[in-house]
């Protein structure tokens, strides 16, 4: 059984008891896609480091060790 008929079965059971139906698939992905990135950041902030732009720094301090 995959994602889609677990949600089909579930909303199924849930319009038979009365009850909200369960979220689609992938819906809440994004959020928690964000949360995980909040969470990175205020990490980095508790532990002095700067919350933005690291992987940029990291890369532009990688390329440019390469022309020198």
């Amino acid at each position: 059984m995959n994602a889609l008929h677990q949600y089909l079965f579930d909303a199924y059971r849930a319009a038979r008891h009365d009850e909200p139906p369960p979220p689609v698939p992938g819906a809440l992905d994004v959020a928690a896609l964000r949360a995980a990135r909040d969470h990175r950041r205020f990490e980095a902030v508790l532990a002095g480091r700067p919350a933005r732009g690291r992987v940029r720094r990291a890369l532009r301090c990688w390329l440019h060790r390469g022309t020198t």
